[in-house]
């Protein structure tokens, strides 16, 4: 154990010689060190008075300032949903043809299983004539506000995994997040929430916590996961027998003691914890308001199908918050929604989800819409992966009807600022197994993403452990311009 005499006398590193030092060395290396967002080109030592989140100019002029992101963990299955196949019910219950299954490994079946057609019958709706399957209603509403994208194709077929690689770029945990990438490249607009929030419901998430991480970047830039209902944040209200000016009061001497911590070493974390003091401490003004539905009409509520309280509602809850959110300026709201891992009874799994979801994503895009907020607010639906178009049974595991992992070929939806309304991009073969038209990438949908933010993805980076590392990774990948208005 160290005693405090070693303790102070490690405590003078090389970083505290050069911080001291009075060439300068030090100040040079730390702001090389706190490498910035995406617009200023130098960034000061670490000061308690500047916010780590203070807004940034983007490269170039951004169609979006915000993202929804409602992420389906579990992988939903397209073939039922968004890419009608008429071929499969052809072909149900045969093996699909050897030559369209070779090479390619699965998670849970033999790649000769049979065909498995879609389990719902589809429509076209709209002025653009979208096909979708009629398990979706309140979606066929809006459809003319929202692009599909049918080709969308990840590398990895196991949730975990996959769930990183879109969120963070990379399939391993360690990785900053989407979230943590923009907060970092763009800052935040609300003084008195985080700028990157999670938002959860049904169920545990593979990926888990590492989803929305900030990785090596400052970890001011993380995810913050907020409840539904009650305090957002575990903790957030005073304990009994504390007042405001009390918290006040010891917030002020921690503040105190920290800035002169902050003096010696000039650690750029004990600027992010000198922050964070100071936004918990905004927050608990904020986070009774922020929570009350009761601000909200019935009409408004009833659009989501939103009931305050009710577990069986909680995505549509999530919904309500994440558009309360955005309108105070929050950059990031990560709306993960878990139970869409159909490896048995896909028919029945995905009408359970879709009646859980589909009311509360279309009233989301409509409130958006109403408020004057969808212009600039970008709204993205969609999973880790696909399923596949053969069935999944099996007696030893209780499976059957089910559709197994399918990475090769998927679908997304996107909406609001920055996107093409009513349009349909890519495009499948007739078995809905390989991408027939415009492939898109995992990485083409995050530099879409970073685009409509008026972010170019190859010029977001930090170096670490002697890296430059960005969302997108090394490997050239472009925003579908399809998709862009």
């Amino acid at each position: 154990m160290i005693g405090r005499h070693d303790e102070s006398r490690l405590a003078r590193t090389r970083r505290h010689f050069f911080s001291d030092c009075g060439v300068g060395v030090g100040k040079i290396a730390l702001a090389s060190l706190l490498a910035e967002g995406v617009a200023s080109k130098t960034r000061a030592a670490p000061s308690a008075a500047a916010s780590p989140i203070a807004p940034h100019a983007a490269h170039f002029p951004a169609r979006a300032k915000r993202v929804i992101y409602l992420f389906m963990a579990g992988a939903p299955s397209q073939l039922d949903l968004f890419d009608y196949k008429p071929k499969l019910k052809e072909l149900e219950g045969k093996p699909i043809p050897p030559s369209v299954i070779k090479g390619q490994r699965y998670a849970f079946i033999q790649p000769d299983a049979a065909v498995l057609g879609p389990r719902f019958p589809f429509r076209q709706h709209g002025e653009c004539g979208a096909e979708l399957s009629d398990v979706q209603p309140y979606l066929a509403e809006v459809v003319d506000d929202i692009a599909i994208a049918r080709s969308v194709h990840t590398d990895l077929f196991n949730h975990s995994p996959a769930q990183l690689f879109f969120n963070t770029g990379n399939g391993t945990p360690g990785r900053p997040s989407m979230g943590a990438w923009l907060s970092y490249g763009l800052g935040s607009e609300a003084d008195d929430l985080p700028s990157f929030v999670v938002l959860k419901s049904g169920g545990s998430l593979s990926g888990g916590a590492a989803m929305w991480g900030a990785g090596f970047l400052p970890s001011s830039h993380q995810g913050v996961p907020f409840r539904s209902e009650g305090d957002p944040i575990l903790h957030v209200s005073n304990p009994p027998g504390i007042d405001t000016q009390a918290q006040r009061e010891s917030l002020d001497l921690i503040r105190k003691l920290n800035e002169q911590r902050l003096g010696v070493v000039a650690d750029p974390e004990i600027a992010t914890r000198i922050n964070a003091y100071e936004m918990a401490f905004r927050m608990q003004a904020r986070a009774p308001e922020l929570m009350d539905f009761t601000q909200e009409t019935p009409e408004t509520l009833a659009l989501y199908g939103s009931q305050p309280g009710d577990p069986k509602a909680a995505f549509a809850n999530n919904c309500l918050l994440a558009r309360r959110l955005a309108e105070r300026g929050v950059r990031f709201i990560q709306v993960y929604h878990a139970g869409w891992d159909h490896h048995s009874d896909v028919e029945g799994g995905v009408r359970r989800q879709c009646g859980q979801t589909d009311r509360a994503c279309a009233g989301l895009i409509q409130d958006l819409k109403q408020r004057g907020l969808l212009e600039d607010t970008l709204v993205v639906w969609g999973g880790e992966f696909g399923r596949t178009p053969m069935v999944e049974a099996s007696a030893a595991l209780g499976r059957s009807m089910g559709r197994d992992h399918h990475p090769q070929a998927f679908s997304m939806w996107f909406a609001g600022g920055g996107i093409r309304r009513g349009v349909t991009v890519g495009a499948t073969d007739e078995l809905g197994f390989h991408v027939a038209e415009r492939p898109i990438h995992v990485h083409d949908v995050q530099a879409t993403i970073l685009r409509c933010l008026g972010i170019d993805h190859t010029r977001l980076s930090f170096r670490a452990s002697g890296l430059n590392f960005r969302l997108t990774g090394v490997e050239e990948h472009h925003p579908v311009d399809e998709l862009l208005a």
